[in-house]
């Protein structure tokens, strides 16, 4: 193998860490920040069946994620229930068709990652799905701040916000189903907002911002895979913990 395993680790943690972190910047302006979450537990199901019939992680929870936003906005048409309740609901029958179908030996996988499952077609994924999903967004980020900001100035500048708000969506969901890989179902919004909450005490404008959560997120992941390699200890909780004890450090030079 041309690279080690802790290699191929190593460099899809910093393409995914970074991205998400990149995302969570818009996601903290936008007041977003709790969409990864039953994102990530709706991955659950996909997740499960892919390590029941050994196929790719990633195109499972991919899967599991777009059925379930398909299911949620198809309950929406029929329903008069609230976004926030249709999502609660198909959020919990998800989880709970997961857990049933979920081989027990593989639990930890799913819910907390595993790296050292990841391979080659792993590593060129990340890089492939993570540059396009910051390119989108780094192309389209002063209209979602401006939209996040205000819709109705967004429309009076000729901004379509629900055309954008859904190119957004579907980037949270491509780099959602990536981290499921390294962090697990459970811990896939802690990357996404931890560092841009911490890049948020640190800068003093827009563009540190977003750079800085790219920053703290690369960052977080390699000091998180780096502990794994000298304790043993899943990486996954590592990364989120190396992320909460950068915010931690950030808040004290909060102004």
């Amino acid at each position: 193998m041309i690279f080690s395993q802790f290699t191929l680790s190593l460099i899809t943690g910093i393409f995914i860490g970074g991205v998400a972190g990149y995302l969570g910047s818009l996601m903290i302006v936008k007041r977003m920040a709790l969409v990864g979450g039953p994102l990530g537990h709706l991955a659950l199901p996909g997740v499960a069946l892919a390590l029941l019939y050994h196929y790719n992680i990633f195109l499972g929870a991919l899967l599991s994620i777009v059925i379930g936003a398909i299911v949620i906005w198809l309950l929406q048409i029929k329903s008069k229930l609230s976004l926030e309740a249709l999502t609660g609901v198909v959020f919990a029958a998800g989880v709970a068709l997961g857990f049933l179908i979920l081989p027990l030996s593989q639990a930890e996988e799913a819910l907390i990652g595993d790296i050292t499952k990841i391979d080659l077609t792993d590593t060129l994924l990340a890089i492939f799905l993570g540059l396009i999903v910051f390119v989108i967004i780094n192309r389209i980020y002063q209209k979602m701040i401006l939209s996040g900001i205000s819709e109705d100035l967004a429309k009076t500048e000729r901004i379509d916000v629900k055309k954008y708000n859904l190119i957004y969506l579907i980037c949270i969901t491509l780099i959602v189903a990536l981290e499921v890989k390294i962090v697990g179902t459970l811990l896939t919004v802690a990357l996404l907002v931890i560092p841009a909450s911490a890049s948020n005490n640190f800068s003093r404008s827009l563009c540190l911002y977003s750079w800085g959560a790219l920053l703290i997120g690369v960052v977080s992941t390699i000091l998180g895979i780096f502990a794994f390699r000298f304790t043993g200890l899943p990486a996954g909780p590592l990364i989120i913990l190396s992320a909460a004890l950068i915010f931690l450090i950030s808040l004290f030079f909060k102004k």
